[in-house]
């Protein structure tokens, strides 16, 4: 059970991404800024509240801001998040807060960001220069550390993304805009495309009343209006919307079974309680980690038992994912993957890596404080001092890190100074102090996100590779050195990279080969029927067996 707790850090995260569709709305694009200065001296102030839910279940509650800077033009708008999950039956929960002043056009001048939890606090502050030098703060624990980013385009926040649309007189069913992006909470730019799709009419509730007989609040003042359909996609991920005809977010929904409707605040605040007051969420229904876990129908063992293992991948586009390369190998929609032979690893030089090819890997990032001094003093202490062999040095952080941090849900963004204070989490944690930890060391380290089979199910999961010759997999939370052959990696990089693997969820089909693949010599790629394979696929939290709860 504690293992399985800790497994699935990384789709906590994409939880934010998935269920903020309308944060991951807050980004930038090109207005028309003339016409959209003309068109805002009608955009009226006011107040959205949202009901937050996985499934039927509510999982917390949001409120939206729009208003007026008397004194110098423009407008100010700040959103606020309270979002309450469970994970393997343990709850968390976090709080987001987003403020962003905006010009009469709506271009953004500055904004600030902050993500709080039991876990640990993660905060952004930019400001822009010059329409195109965005300077962001990142304060993760560690001090603040500015990153700029050079724009071609003067930045909007994208959280009025559908009011421009909606305003410049481009609401009309089959156009499809491209936005270039940044996400203050992966501190990262991306591009986003929207498309909007249809056009029809919505029941809304304007207010609520309390039923005297009951005590219950109940939607009234209801009204019809029109409203337009528009898809975002980015990074293979698709969130939907229903806007009206001045741009405001009405519903969305997204991966995983998110979504938020526009509702009057008791009644979001009423679901909310009554949530509570079934102690949470109904028979593992609003579960992050059960209701996106894929079964297996073909009993694996242990994780760590397999040197070799062959699976067929199927149900979505398995472009653009790190699915390639080391210890994986994939063939058409086959993969094979290999535990590296720890034995006959060959690094092929001492500590520290001495070129730099792999200076993206080596170096100190936002949350990756790989230079800080206390991240230093921790690899030294780790190691056992000037240690020069990359591949000991590498097994005993492994050791290190399994040891040293409590295995817990952490519904937070991960950094390594937190986590070394905080000494609790799950994957997530694991695998960002463990590369902290090994690129002070000097030895080249990323992380890796993906799945991993255990006790009959597939988990998303995070690790750190190093570079020991060859990119080796290894996983503290699980005390692997190497990690088994039964983790399956799609992507290598951070939280903007691990965003991506969203799309897989409710969408991944596999079929893996029962028993290593040295007992069936003859089976070749494509060929499941004479192997004897068996599928798994993406589910919700009905699909997991009654028994691994």
């Amino acid at each position: 059970m504690i293992r399985r707790r800790v497994v699935l850090g990384s789709v906590v995260l994409l939880t934010w991404f998935a269920m903020l569709g309308w944060h991951v709305r807050r980004e930038y694009f090109q207005p028309e800024l003339t016409r959209l200065t003309e068109a805002t001296r009608t955009l009226a102030p006011g107040t959205n509240f949202y009901a937050l839910r996985m499934g039927n279940e509510s999982v917390g509650m949001a409120t939206s801001r729009l208003d007026t800077i008397p004194d110098r033009g423009g407008f100010v708008l700040e959103d606020q998040m309270n979002l309450e999950l469970q994970a393997m039956g343990q709850p968390g929960g976090a709080v987001t807060r987003t403020r962003v002043r905006l010009s009469t056009a709506l271009a953004m001048e500055e904004f600030s960001f902050t993500l709080d939890s039991d876990a640990g606090s993660f905060g952004a502050e930019g400001r822009v220069e010059g329409d195109t030098l965005l300077l962001v703060d990142v304060d993760a624990g560690g001090g603040t550390e500015e990153v700029s980013f050079r724009l071609n385009e003067p930045p909007i926040f994208a959280a009025v993304l559908p009011i421009r649309v909606a305003l410049s007189g481009n609401l009309e069913v089959g156009r499809t805009f491209r936005f270039p992006v940044f996400d203050p909470s992966t501190v990262s730019n991306r591009t986003v495309e929207v498309e909007v799709l249809e056009q029809g009419t919505m029941v809304v509730a304007d207010s609520a009343v309390r039923d005297p007989d009951t005590e219950r609040w109940e939607s009234s003042g209801e009204r019809t209006v029109s409203v337009w359909r528009v898809e975002e996609r980015f990074g293979g991920m698709e969130v939907e919307s229903w806007i009206d005809e001045d741009g405001r977010v009405l519903r969305s929904s997204s991966p995983m079974g998110f979504s938020m409707e526009k509702i009057p605040f008791e009644l979001a605040r009423q679901e909310q309680e009554d949530t509570r007051a079934r102690g949470g969420t109904a028979e593992g229904g609003g579960d992050v980690v059960l209701s996106t876990a894929i079964e297996s129908d073909v009993d694996l063992g242990e994780v760590e038992e397999h040197e070799e293992l062959r699976f067929v991948l199927g149900g979505v586009d398995l472009e653009g994912f790190d699915l390639d390369g080391g210890r994986q190998e994939l063939r058409g929609d086959t993969l094979l993957v290999r535990r590296e032979d720890w034995s006959s690893l060959d690094p092929g030089y001492t500590l520290p890596y001495p070129r730099m090819d792999l200076r993206e890997s080596l170096q100190s990032e936002p949350l990756i404080q790989s230079g800080d001094d206390r991240i230093v003093r921790e690899a030294r202490r780790a190691v056992g001092g000037g240690m020069s062999d990359p591949v000991e040095a590498a097994r005993r952080l492994n050791d290190h890190v399994h040891g040293l941090i409590s295995k817990e849900m952490a519904f937070a963004i991960p950094s390594a100074l937190q986590v070394l204070e905080n000494r609790r989490g799950d994957c997530n944690e694991h695998t960002i102090l463990y590369v902290a930890l090994a690129r002070a060391l000097g030895l080249p380290a990323r992380t890796a996100v993906g799945l991993v089979y255990m006790e009959g199910s597939f988990f998303y999961h995070a690790w750190p590779e190093v570079w020991l010759g060859e990119w080796t997999a290894m996983d503290p939370t699980l005390g692997q050195a190497p990690a088994g052959a039964a983790h399956i990696r799609f992507r290598v990089g951070g939280l903007a990279q691990q965003v991506e693997i969203a799309r897989l969820i409710g969408r991944l089909e596999i079929q893996a080969l029962d028993g290593p693949v040295a007992s069936h010599p003859n089976a070749g790629p494509g060929s499941p029927a004479e192997v004897g394979w068996s599928g798994a696929r993406s589910g919700t939290g009905d699909r997991v067996r009654e028994g691994r709860r």
